[in-house]
């Protein structure tokens, strides 16, 4: 046939582009299948399909036998039309739906090297020998001298079968054909899915001979006139239309040659004319070659929709997971954790009402009652208990609220719920949550106290920390931090009690000064946001490593374009 032409690059520049190509769309898989990217995605395979099974090895032996692939309704004689032209049976024929299950490739003997190992249609295993069971996901062989040297012709499963598998068999030969001979009925000629693969043929300028059978004779001209015209409507114009009349069929099973006389004869004479073959050779690779962008580019859109979907999904975890931050940081400005349980501890530590008034006379005397209140109870457990209690309660009401946020927002996008059933763990905290967050808080306590040991580093400092305990004053701090911010208490109403922060910031005041306590709770506050940042960052990893699996990556879309367009380069 000769070297083929594809602009300013030869016919190896091209595979090389092509082979990049086909290697982009690979990779270039949605991991989901959502409803607005399904035709993309479903366009995607048949790209893959067509670039395996023949652009990529028709432009690496473009010298290979034509291909000429049977397809058409269920029903339309394509089996029997098969045997007919050939005159013997090579496909299975009868009443019986689907007949072909599995394709049938009929080549000269001579040419049998070109289909026998994967060079077309590498994803079907080959059988040889003679017609049996029907071997689904197989292509059968069968070498057959009546077939001229220089083309073979493939009987493919109905384009509308019942069963899906081979209907999307069929339409993945149909795609690896030099020529689509379409086989059709009077009475069906111009039903939808057949037209459907029609235009889609003329689209990517695929080459296709038209063959109506079962026409009543007297209505073959107006039948056929009026088929030439739906073909002129849809651009296809230059397409070859083979008229068979309803016949009887001869002892085997056959249409008498009479009736099928002139698409035996034009098939035999394609077969041996080169210059004939090349030309259609030509005409269906040029076109699936030119239909490489656009289907390239439908890809890309998909690819990037899907993207941007899942990446709504990964900003829905960072958002509530932020929220849940912001309402620690809250939390701990706004007094609530000084309220109930640790307020009645608090009271049952240092005690209520006479002791405040004095208090209030003077920060000399504070050390003193405190000292004496300390003394005369039991340990700081039980304050300090209430206390863990109400930060572990507070960290974990706002990882749960995440969650169900997450949650609720995912439901209400396309991709959200399909996830979700894959990993419905996502709809709450992780297992073993609460535990994390117990041991988190004592670790912040342990922090404070590290604090108030290295603030009472000094001699004269120690000696005062001494009188009250370092777990008392460490407990003092961590009262403050929740209420104080710059210098000063945030609110009249954070001093429950008649003074509960008060009192904790006046005896650490006694003792450290005012800056320093300013800057140990400072501390205090950053060191327990810096965990809870971490636990919760752990949580929402939970949220980005799933939606991190199912989205390519923007360099990925790029290759893709890029390799298209080394393609498109290629053709001008």
């Amino acid at each position: 046939m000769g070297e083929l032409t594809t602009g300013q690059v030869g016919a190896q520049d091209m595979l090389a582009r092509i082979t990049t190509l086909r290697d982009e769309v690979e990779r270039s898989r949605p991991a989901l299948d959502l409803p607005s990217t399904r035709a993309a995605s479903d366009g995607r395979q048949a790209l893959l399909n067509q670039l395996d099974d023949y652009v990529i090895p028709r432009l690496a032996a473009i010298d290979a036998p034509l291909l000429a692939v049977v397809g058409g309704s269920t029903g339309s004689g394509k089996s029997t039309l098969v045997n007919s032209v050939l005159r013997r049976e090579v496909s299975r024929s009868g009443v019986l739906r689907p007949t072909t299950t599995s394709p049938v490739l009929i080549h000269h003997p001579e040419d049998e090297s070109w289909f026998r190992d994967a060079r077309v249609l590498p994803s079907l295993p080959r059988v040889t020998g003679a017609p049996g069971e029907p071997q689904p996901g197989t292509v059968r062989l069968v070498p057959s001298r009546e077939l001229p040297s220089g083309m073979a012709v493939l009987d493919a499963p109905d384009i509308d079968s019942v069963v899906s598998a081979n209907r999307e068999l069929a339409a993945q030969l149909l795609s690896a054909a030099d020529l689509w001979l379409f086989v059709t009925t009077a009475a069906r000629y111009a039903d939808a899915i057949p037209w459907q693969l029609l235009r889609q043929a003329s689209e990517r300028g695929t080459a296709v001979a038209i063959v109506l059978d079962r026409v009543d004779r007297p209505a073959m001209p107006e039948v056929r006139s009026h088929l030439i015209e739906m073909l002129r409507d849809q651009g296809m114009e230059t397409s070859p239309v083979f008229t068979i009349p309803e016949t009887e069929l001869d002892a085997h099973g056959l249409v008498p040659e009479a009736d099928i006389e002139r698409l035996h004869n034009w098939l035999t004479a394609l077969a041996g004319d080169q210059l004939a073959r090349g030309t259609i050779v030509r005409q269906t690779l040029d076109g699936a070659l030119r239909s490489l962008d656009g289907r390239a580019e439908s890809l890309v859109r998909a690819t990037r929709a899907q993207r941007d979907e899942v990446g709504s999904l990964t900003q829905f975890a960072y958002d509530a997971y932020d929220a849940a931050e912001e309402g620690v940081t809250a939390g701990m400005k706004d007094g609530q954790l000084l309220r109930g349980e640790v307020l009645a501890r608090w009271q049952e530590f240092v005690g209520t009402g006479e002791f405040f008034r004095k208090v209030e006379k003077g920060v000399a005397r504070v050390r003193d009652r405190v000292t004496s209140a300390i003394g005369g109870r039991p340990e700081t457990a039980e304050l300090d208990e209430a206390l863990h209690t109400g930060v572990s309660a507070m960290l974990i009401a706002e990882a749960d609220t995440a969650a169900e946020t997450i949650a609720r927002a995912w439901r209400g996008t396309e991709a959200g719920p399909l996830v979700l059933e894959d990993h419905p763990e996502l709809a709450r905290s992780s297992h073993g949550f609460e535990q994390d967050v117990e041991r988190l808080v004592r670790d912040w306590q342990s922090d404070v106290l590290d604090i108030v040991r290295a603030e009472g580093g000094n001699r004269r400092t120690n000696a005062r920390v001494a009188a009250y305990g370092i777990n008392g004053i460490g407990l003092f701090l961590m009262l403050v931090s929740f209420a104080h911010t710059g210098g000063a208490l945030v609110a009249p109403e954070v001093a429950i009690a008649g003074g509960t922060t008060a009192l904790a910031q006046k005896v650490l005041e006694a003792i450290f000064g005012d800056q320093a306590v300013r800057e140990m709770a400072r501390k205090a506050r950053e060191l327990l946001l810096e965990r809870v940042a971490g636990l919760y960052a752990a949580e929402r990893e939970r949220y980005t490593a799933v939606t991190g699996d199912l989205t390519v990556s923007e360099a990925q879309i790029r290759r893709l374009q890029q390799a298209a367009t080394a393609v498109g380069e290629g053709m001008r």
